[in-house]
């Protein structure tokens, strides 16, 4: 009988898409067990990758669109349009807030983590409704803003003033002086679409937990700037609740700078785990039903892949099969422990020895080709030949 591999692996971040890890996987494989039958399906956590995993396993398109980055520099940013998610829906746009507003697109220092807006968020979420969007995934991560999701609304359609009447500057600091809201001009084809906010953090929008407070210092705010915006999404939380929209302690609500906030009261959205999001868009368990072994991985595996990690997301639905799994990964710290622990039957670098880190980033795609092919040449010796 025909074995069957299923090789879902996360991005290696930096170096190599997850349609690329899967491809370069399925040859290795391939060299050391031909007879084996291979479904690749390339999977993501709601982060990263989001929008190209989706595009390549429901044969969607990447579209880009010129927006203005979270300083107002124009920059081309992609978001997938798909044609339904994974049932018989309607289009769908898959839309990574860090494409138009990430914290990689900006020098972090206070000035910036005071400015950075969520402006191009919105402007993709217009351009997506103009080609017929009828579903909306946003991930939420790796944002450079801390406002709310003001600048989405305001790129929307929304109005947020301040006590002369004046139209707030962009940016999470100038919430602090926010006076009135008027969400009257939201783009009303919002009204007829399903939003899916991909988030997995459950802070809240202010306070001690909250993004200003846990994420702003790594967007470069300083101790000031953090109170500032703090300041600024308690007024902003303050405000809508007196118009009856309080998700100020909605789990999630300060992710991504309070985008999962904004998500939430300016979009209607729902927020959803990432990693079941997308696979249950894939399909993940249908294919995994007559698995014999499945294929993982990330760039990095450590204490981090426990919480929400595709990888382990993996593990735990093959587990409901009794597949066994392999993970793979650029790099395997000394917390990826856990997840051998939690079941997985092997954690396996593709780094083939000491190196510098541009060295292991420019041959990712041939030393996952290599791993793969000899975990195959040994699954297929321990199985007696038969791979």
């Amino acid at each position: 009988m025909t074995r069957h591999l299923v090789i879902a692996p996360d991005s290696f971040k930096g170096s190599c898409s997850s349609p690329d890890v899967a491809a370069a996987l399925a040859r290795g494989w391939r060299r050391g067990a031909p007879q084996w039958r291979i479904t690749e399906l390339p999977l993501a956590d709601g982060g990263e990758g989001t929008a190209a995993a989706l595009v390549a396993a429901l044969d969607g398109t990447m579209v880009t669109e010129q927006v203005d980055g979270p300083l107002g520099e124009p920059l081309p940013a992609h978001y997938g349009l798909l044609p339904h998610l994974g049932d018989d829906g309607p289009p769908t746009a898959v839309i990574e807030m860090a494409a138009a507003a990430g914290l990689d697109l900006v020098d972090p220092t206070p000035r910036s983590a005071g400015r950075a807006s969520t402006y191009g968020v919105g402007q993709l979420v217009r351009a997506a409704l103009e080609r017929g969007a009828r579903r909306i995934v946003l991930t939420l991560g790796g944002s450079a803003t801390t406002d709310g999701g003001v600048g989405m609304a305001q790129a929307l359609g929304a109005s947020f003033t301040d006590h002369s009447g004046a139209e707030l500057d962009r940016g999470g600091a100038a919430l602090a002086g926010l006076r009135t809201i008027d969400l009257s001009g939201l783009d009303e084809r919002l009204r007829g679409c399903e939003v899916l906010a991909a988030c997995d953090v459950d802070n809240p929008l202010s306070g001690p937990s909250g993004a200003a407070a846990v994420f702003g210092p790594q967007k470069g705010a300083d101790g000031p700037t953090v109170e500032i915006l703090d300041l600024g999404l308690r007024r902003l939380g303050e405000t809508l609740a007196e118009h009856g929209e309080d998700h100020r302690d909605r789990p999630g609500a300060g992710a991504a700078g309070g985008l999962g906030f904004g998500a939430l009261v300016f979009l209607g959205a729902r927020l959803t785990g990432g990693f079941d999001l997308v696979a249950d868009a894939v399909g993940l368990d249908a294919v995994l039903r007559d698995a014999d072994l499945v294929l993982t991985g990330e760039g990095a595996l450590d204490v981090q892949s426990m919480g929400g990690k595709a990888p382990v997301g993996v593990l735990r639905r093959a587990q409901h099969f009794g597949v066994p799994v392999i993970a793979l990964a650029g790099s395997v710290a000394e917390g990826s422990r856990p997840a051998v622990e939690a079941g997985m039957t092997a954690v396996l670098s593709v780094v083939p020895g000491p190196g510098t880190l541009a060295e292991a980033v420019s041959g990712v795609e041939q030393n996952l080709e290599r791993t793969a092919e000899q975990v195959a040449r040994l699954w297929s010796a321990a199985d007696g030949g038969r791979g």
